[in-house]
Formats: structure tokens, sequence, C-alpha cells
């Protein structure tokens, strides 16, 4: 009966291992997939220490918005941006802010 028994107790802890996620405990999932990325026009940077931050669409509760780009002065001379993105898990799609790295 183990030998029976044991592969589907392995199988059901793997299936509960991949439901699993990296969510932050305060994410927010949202059902629907985002829209894709808009087209943005950068213009030209303020200054050499500037960096572009990408728009994006975030939820507000009832639909996506889209959230325009903008300059943004790098907070030290090495420092670089890591966009924000939508990651898609079993319980929906959930935003990860982009920061500074």
């Amino acid at each position: 009966m183990n030998k029976v028994l044991a592969p589907i107790i392995l199988a059901g802890a793997i299936a509960v291992g991949a439901c699993v996620t990296d969510a932050p405990p305060d994410a927010i999932f949202v059902p629907a997939a985002p829209p894709p990325v808009q087209v943005e026009v950068m213009g030209t940077a303020p200054g050499p220490d500037f960096v572009w931050i990408h728009g994006y669409h975030r939820w507000n509760g009832n639909a996506y918005a889209w959230q325009s780009g903008r300059w943004e002065r790098r907070p030290h001379a090495n420092a670089v941006w890591v966009d924000g993105k939508w990651n898609h898990t079993s319980k929906g799609w959930y935003w990860r802010d982009g920061h500074w790295k």
C-alpha cells in the first residue's frame, strides 16, 4: 500500500508547492492580464544624471489605467533602474514595483 500512496502524496506535495508565489504579502491579484504597454515619446533627458522610468498599466481597483513614464534623477552615480512588471500566478496577475539597484 505504501508503494501506491507514496507517488500520490509526492505528486500532491509538488502541486501544492507549485502554487507558492513570491508575491508580496500585500499583493493585489487581478484576474485579467494587463493590456499591451503603450508606446511613449521619451523626449530629451533634463540632465545627464536622469533615467527614463517606463510607463505601465496600474490597477485602479476596477480597471487598468495607464501611468505615464517619467524622467527621474539617479539616487547615486551608478544606480540602475529595474522596471516594475506584472507577474502571473494561479491567483491572477500582481504588480511588482520597479526599484533602483
